[in-house]
């Protein structure tokens, strides 16, 4: 395999092999990708491909696990700085509203959803990994921020859920359909602080 005897390492030989089968997995789809396509994509042959994994449904669920890996590393992160705690969770609102309606976060959420469907497990465990994982980390960070003044919560999960919908409502179901392209820096800016504006008027303790 010319692409895998470029990368000696076994680890980067996986992640190698992962690379290809997700981008079959998103041209193709889940039910036309075959371990034999990824092998022919890779220039090798099947028997290498079951040494990584042993059939294509781990082969998926190593592309959904890693997905929600790449999201997490970029957007799990508060950083509250000297613009305290409504400039972090600006900025985390704003990184997160470009991921999550980036072309390629939506190619991979239609092939996972399409996917869940019928085997219910994939769907949860992207679930748990992906959306519910960032809702808890909100969470977290909002605890922090009600136990500094900034907000009065009672339920941070239920407000962190609340916050998030507000960032994506607007462009969610409009970008799954392709109904709308990437928003624009200036439009993520807009809904970013018609988000803010709304969640600190329920949040934020009364003068």
């Amino acid at each position: 395999m010319q692409e895998l005897k470029s990368r000696p390492d076994k680890d980067a030989r996986r992640e190698a092999i992962l690379d290809v089968a997700s981008r079959i997995f998103l041209e193709e789809g889940f039910d036309a990708a075959s371990m034999s396509a990824i092998a022919a994509k890779l220039g090798g042959s099947k028997g290498t491909l079951y040494n990584y994994f042993k059939n294509k449904e781990e082969l998926f669920e190593a592309f959904v696990d890693r997905h929600c890996a790449l999201h997490a590393a970029l957007i799990d992160s508060f950083e509250v700085d000297g613009g305290g705690y409504r400039e972090a969770l600006r900025g985390w609102a704003r990184r997160y509203l470009r991921i999550v309606t980036s072309d390629e976060t939506m190619r991979n959420y239609r092939v996972i959803m399409a996917v869940s469907e019928r085997w219910p497990d994939i769907g949860r465990a992207f679930y748990e990994n992906g959306p519910l994982r960032g809702a808890r980390n909100v969470a977290n960070f909002l605890e922090r921020a009600a136990d500094a003044g900034e907000f009065i919560i009672d339920d941070t999960l239920r407000a962190a859920h609340q916050f998030i919908a507000l960032c994506q409502s607007r462009y969610q179901k409009a970008r799954f359909l392709n109904y709308l392209p990437e928003p624009s820096d200036a439009e993520v800016e807009a809904e970013v602080e018609a988000a803010m504006t709304t969640f600190y008027a329920a949040y934020a303790p009364r003068a």
